[in-house]
């Protein structure tokens, strides 16, 4: 059986969590003698320290590649775009944009998709729109990575604040390797992850299809000559 791993930027909260959950169950318990509003009250906490566990989960995954060129899957959740798009924030110019939807039931951590070495890693304030809405990827909060691979092809992966999360996390330090099965950082609730890449790049994977992350093989960037 496989025990349930809970990422470090949850165990302060679910720890809080577990104690106000708590201190509201005794009030409850000593304030209303109607033993039913406390049973309902168990079972309503009870489901919330679930859902918090259950959102902070951090699974093991491994993934062996022999392709350096292979981009994997930075987060959990459903690729809601891939076209090309102006990129006016680093390289001011059409990349690839493959976006990365992810909703609060999917897992948060997000892990590096290439290997190579960080040039830039930047977090920008901004708003807090719906992250499927199209201009979320410039309006809202959000912490950009710039990751040069061995090939010296310079990608850029997007954290997105969501409508509901409200805070991004990001390990990513200028001037680092970064490798795979490590992770890039953390989004907390509904939020989205977009890279940009190559405008010829090859693409494994379509818009509305789910991916997991440092799981699912998404692209493979073109060998240069």
């Amino acid at each position: 059986m496989k025990r349930l791993r809970i990422h470090r930027e949850g165990r302060n909260l679910i720890i809080g969590t577990v104690l106000l959950l708590f201190i509201i169950n005794v009030v409850i318990y000593i304030q209303f003698p109607q033993r039913w509003i406390f049973a309902v009250s168990l079972i309503l906490t009870a489901a919330l320290l679930v859902f918090v566990t259950y959102f902070f989960r951090n699974p093991v995954r491994v993934l062996d590649v022999d392709d350096p060129n292979f981009i994997i899957a930075p987060a959990d959740g459903r690729v809601v775009v891939i076209e090309p798009t102006e990129e006016n924030e680093y390289f001011h110019e059409k990349k690839l944009q493959v976006s990365i939807f992810m909703s609060p039931f999917n897992v948060h951590a997000n892990w590096f998709p290439i290997e190579g070495t960080i040039i830039e890693s930047s977090h920008q304030k901004g708003r807090h729109k719906g992250a499927w809405l199209p201009k979320s990827s410039i309006e809202n909060e959000r912490s950009l990575v710039i990751i040069e691979t061995e090939n010296k092809v310079r990608i850029a992966v997007r954290q997105i604040a969501g409508a509901m999360a409200r805070r991004i996390v990001t390990y990513a330090k200028a001037g680092k390797p970064c490798h795979r099965n490590t992770h890039l950082g953390f989004i907390k609730l509904g939020s989205r992850v977009d890279m940009y890449l190559p405008l010829d790049t090859e693409m494994f994977v379509q818009v509305g299809e789910a991916v997991r992350g440092n799981e699912t093989i998404i692209a493979r960037l073109t060998d240069k000559e």
